[in-house]
């Protein structure tokens, strides 16, 4: 065994595959901004293809057997440790991917393509029938998926694993896994209560903000060009980087210097774009960060999507819901609004920003409430992947949910049941990251404050250089070189704990609501 030719061997036919793996999002990407209506079949026949030949290299026998050998002896080979803990991830992976069929990953990738597409028409039609059985299908499908994956253990913690290792429901998992994993039940029972109470102080509030300057209606032209230099001025690069418009905004990553966020424009809801693209550049400045050395390799990949998602709350939130961040950049969003924003004060804007109030869509929810949307879908998809729960009873499940945690109810499928994209996506065990990149991103802000000191006198100013690059020290230089729970232990000195949120939540809107 020569170690080190083995090395290289297995990181070149990594490399490659994300070269196909690239190629496979820039087609999703496609679909899902400038695809006639009509390519969708034979897009998802692309896809497909590429999903099958992507599958096939991660379970290569001969890859697998060079993978086997360097991982049995990692400890005794002297490689560096981005090598070693890519290695390790490396293997886990092909654990988890041998698993898996061929035949299982391209029919996902099947019934997920159409899935979304359908589910995009569904949507804007307010049309529930259109969509429910692709949802059946992806449900029947990613249950054989957890089958193969769980070990007798939870389905649900089988797929929760693969967007946030070592995170566990702390029901009817294995022993192992119980006792190696992080129980997002207690955290976010914790969390729930603590924000229910909130919200319900709040609610006695004699002088709440209004929220009618977010209501003044702000040409899209005009927020086009206000979100590209809200997004240029936190950092986003766009010799590296694009913005474009979607129905569900996202982010994904094409190469090692070709980043795409995407946000969606409302004349009347200025903020649903304003947020929306501060929060797709905090997942652009992440993947702007991590090291193109490495580009598909673990040490150049992000570390969980809960970490991803700490990333995008942070900016949007915590830096964009500051009262310093409003003081800097009332006067210069005005001046692009065309009049609209006329007589506004910083004042106004920051405490309208801050406005809590329950809300049927998640992505437009305030962050007291926020979580609590998270919470509600991370119940549902339990019991659909656990099979407590048929696609046909699913909305109703829903609305009962909304009614209990936020005292409102759908009226249309379109803002209940079909608002998400996720589902369509097969991404069941995702919903779960967003509420931990909040506990993630509230924990990162106290130790880059200790770290940095004055973070209000520099936003004031405008001055976000040194948190990002904070972030690039302590969160992106590591790619997933480490767990998640050990990046964000060595980044803040703590293991995950939902008291640092419900501080900073209470700070900032205790002085808001004057409570």
């Amino acid at each position: 065994m020569n170690s080190r030719s083995d090395l290289e061997n297995v990181f070149q036919h990594v490399r490659d595959t994300a070269l196909l793996e690239a190629t496979q999002a820039l087609l999703e990407w496609d679909d899902r901004t400038g695809m006639p209506s009509e390519g969708g079949a034979y897009r998802a026949e692309q896809i497909t293809q590429l999903s099958g030949l992507v599958h096939e290299r991660r379970v290569n026998p001969e890859y697998a057997d060079r993978l086997s050998q360097l991982h049995a002896s990692i400890d005794t080979l002297g490689f560096g440790f981005a090598e070693s803990s890519s290695i390790r991830m490396l293997y886990r992976d092909f654990e988890r991917n041998k698993r898996l069929p061929t035949s299982l990953v391209q029919a996902i990738s099947k019934a997920t393509s159409l899935g979304q597409q359908t589910w995009e028409r569904a949507r804007h039609a307010n049309d529930w029938p259109m969509f429910k059985p692709h949802l059946e299908e992806i449900v029947k499908l990613k249950r054989e998926e957890a089958q193969l994956l769980s070990d007798g253990g939870s389905l649900y913690d089988a797929l929760l694993d693969q967007y946030e290792m070592g995170a566990r429901t702390g029901t009817n998992s294995n022993a192992e896994l119980s006792r190696t994993g992080t129980n997002l039940t207690d955290v976010f029972a914790k969390l729930r209560d603590s924000l229910r109470e909130l919200v319900a102080k709040l609610g006695d509030s004699k002088n709440p903000p209004s929220g009618s300057s977010w209501n003044r209606p702000v040409e899209v032209e005009r927020q086009k060009s206000i979100s590209r230099w809200v997004a240029e001025s936190i950092g986003y690069s766009f010799t590296r980087g694009r913005l474009d418009e979607t129905t569900h905004p996202f982010c994904t990553t094409l190469g090692p210097n070709d980043c795409r966020i995407l946000t969606r424009y409302q004349r009347d809801f200025f903020p649903s774009a304003f947020y929306g693209t501060l929060h797709e550049a905090g997942h652009g400045l992440y993947e702007q960060g991590l090291p193109t050395q490495w580009y598909g390799l673990p040490a150049g990949k992000y570390a969980s999507l809960g970490v991803h998602e700490s990333q995008s709350r942070l900016w949007e939130n915590m830096v964009g819901r500051s009262e310093p961040f409003w003081h800097w950049a009332l006067e210069k969003i005005a001046k692009q609004t065309g009049g609209a924003w006329d007589g506004l004060s910083p004042k106004e804007a920051y405490r309208d920003a801050n406005l809590v109030k329950p809300s049927l869509i998640r992505v437009e929810a305030d962050e007291a409430t926020y979580n609590l949307h998270i919470l509600i879908r991370f119940e549902l998809e339990q019991r659909l992947v656990q099979g407590d729960l048929s696609v046909s009873d699913a909305p109703d499940a829903w609305n009962e949910r909304y009614s209990h945690y936020l005292g409102i109810l759908p009226t249309s499928a379109r803002d209940g049941i079909l608002q998400d994209v996720h589902w369509s996506a097969g991404l069941f065990g995702y919903f779960p990251t967003y509420t931990l990149g909040n506990l993630y991103a509230a924990q990162l802000m106290q130790a880059a404050k200790k770290d940095l000191g004055d973070l209000n006198a520099m936003f004031r100013q405008g001055e976000f250089a040194p948190l990002l690059g904070w972030l690039q020290k302590h969160v992106h230089a590591h790619g997933a070189s480490y767990k998640p729970d050990k990046l964000i232990h060595n980044a803040c000195g703590r293991k995950l704990d939902h008291q640092p949120l419900v501080d900073y939540l209470q700070t900032k809107l205790y002085e808001v609501y004057e409570v």
